[in-house]
């Protein structure tokens, strides 16, 4: 690894190699080749008279990119695309007349764009899959466990560790929705020309409308795709990059929850994120085990959810058919936000992998708060025992209050039950109103929740992608 000029921590700390060759210069300029292989082929199909051995000769020099030439000549003329035709007709002689043949640079450019950011979709689903399976086997595992539930980070009435989990998952569920339905709508430029109207595929067939629009058809078939944007200037809209970065920004607000629900559970002591045998929490303080993976999750999507932006702004200012702004920036606004997401979901798969549930702590915090959360249970066994309503919600009130007093004031335990149990006006004795302090009578539907979503809602998605689960995270630092 070079250490004298500067390196994207996204390639060196975040990203999988999967993903980084996917965005790699082998991976576009091979693409190019293929592209331009399949513009030959299919031109030869309609009739131009482009013989078998000039498409075997380009077919011969698909993956050997011959750089030094291409960058040579880029030096020379400013031109990427032109640069790469002059380079490939360096090794294809007989063929290099025939190459790039009535297309214009966003032939190949935006037809590769497309092809790479379907490809890194399909990784990213495999990836959120399988974050979901783990974070459903979790759910299931854990389906009974009552927790304290926060509103406003406020103690809340309970419901179980599962059943928390579930709301992580369902948030996956919508992303993974949106980015299926990306992915089944996948359309290729074709060969639009330079504006297009396809004016250049018209004079190439001599005016025969149908053979321009077979090509169209067959340039995208024979690159694995079922069709082609029906209309276009000179690229694809704009409005695509936007679209698919939105996908990624929402993976990246679920995550960003998750980390964020972690942190503060590991906080209070009741879950953790994995901790390695030599793991270093602080610098100064030996003892932290710090939520280091979480905040990672955290940092890396805010990158992602303000880098979405950068798609938006550029399909809102394209003018007309084609200008240049759009090139520079989505060159990194896409790659990155990809291997952006991509490292959060290595992350995500490693840290819901290998959570850390401690239940006494759970259980202790619980039992501390329980009181208050039993107080209409309490009230309402009193009441059939033939006391007023209102007047035992009023003494309910009053005894609460004097609870949270001695537990914020006076540092002393939750004496609410003992409260209760010497005002005349509730007729139980301590040991009944103890009896009442069983937290799985106060998390409702939890544990039925949590099994009729995973079974009836997760399930079936995992079946239909059973062959993409199993895969472990590696973790660089």
């Amino acid at each position: 690894m070079t250490t004298d000029t500067y390196q994207s921590p996204l390639c060196v700390r975040y990203a999988s190699r999967e993903m980084q060759e996917l965005f790699s210069d082998d991976t576009k300029f091979k693409t190019w080749r293929k592209l331009w292989i399949a513009l030959a082929q299919t031109e030869q199909e309609l009739g131009l008279p482009i013989s078998d051995e000039q498409i075997a000769e380009l077919i011969e020099h698909k993956d050997d990119i011959n750089y030094d030439v291409a960058r040579a000549r880029e030096k020379e003329v400013r031109h990427d695309v032109m640069s790469h035709v002059y380079a490939y007709g360096q090794q294809c002689p007989k063929a290099r007349g025939i190459i790039h043949l009535g297309a214009t640079s966003c032939y190949v450019g935006d037809n590769t764009d497309i092809i790479v950011m379907t490809e890194a979709l399909k990784l990213i689903r495999t990836k959120l899959v399988n974050v979901i399976h783990v974070l459903a086997d979790f759910a299931l595992q854990y389906k009974d466990m009552p927790t304290l539930g926060f509103t406003h980070f406020q103690p809340a009435q309970l419901t179980t560790v599962g059943k928390r989990a579930t709301l992580w998952i369902q948030d996956l569920m919508m992303d993974l929705e949106d980015l299926e339905h990306q992915i089944s709508k996948a359309k290729l430029l074709g060969s639009k020309g330079t504006t297009g109207t396809q004016a250049s595929f018209l004079e190439l067939f001599d005016g025969d409308e149908e053979k321009v629009r077979q090509a169209d058809k067959r340039i995208a078939e024979k690159m694995g795709f079922s069709a082609v944007f029906p209309v276009s200037g000179q690229t694809y809209s704009r409005k695509l990059d936007s679209q698919v970065l939105s996908i990624l920004s929402g993976i990246a607000q679920s995550a960003y929850k998750f980390s964020n629900d972690l942190r503060l559970l590991q906080h209070l002591k009741e879950m953790e994120e994995p901790f390695e045998k030599s793991q270093i929490g602080s610098s100064a303080m030996a003892y932290k085990r710090n939520p280091m993976r979480s905040e990672r999750i955290a940092s890396l999507s805010r990158y992602v959810m303000i880098d979405a932006l950068n798609p938006a702004i550029t399909s809102a200012t394209q003018w007309f058919e084609r200008t240049l702004d759009d090139s520079a920036n989505k060159r990194l606004s896409v790659a990155e936000g990809f291997l952006t997401i991509d490292g959060i979901l290595d992350l995500f798969l490693n840290v819901a992998d290998g959570l850390v549930v401690y239940d006494k702590v759970i259980t202790k915090r619980l039992m501390s708060e329980l009181p208050f959360m039993a107080t209409e249970n309490i009230m309402m066994d009193a009441v059939k025992a033939g006391g007023n309503r209102q007047e035992l919600h009023e003494k309910i009130r009053e005894l609460s209050m004097e609870a949270g007093r001695n537990v914020k004031e006076r540092g002393l335990d939750n004496n609410l039950l003992e409260l209760i149990a010497a005002d005349d006006a509730f007729p139980m004795t301590l040991e009944e109103l103890q009896k009442t302090m069983d937290p799985s009578k106060y998390v409702g539907r939890a544990p039925s929740q949590v099994k009729e979503f995973v079974e009836g809602v997760v399930a079936p998605i995992l079946d239909e992608n059973k062959d993409l689960l199993g895969i472990k995270a590696e973790i660089n630092c």
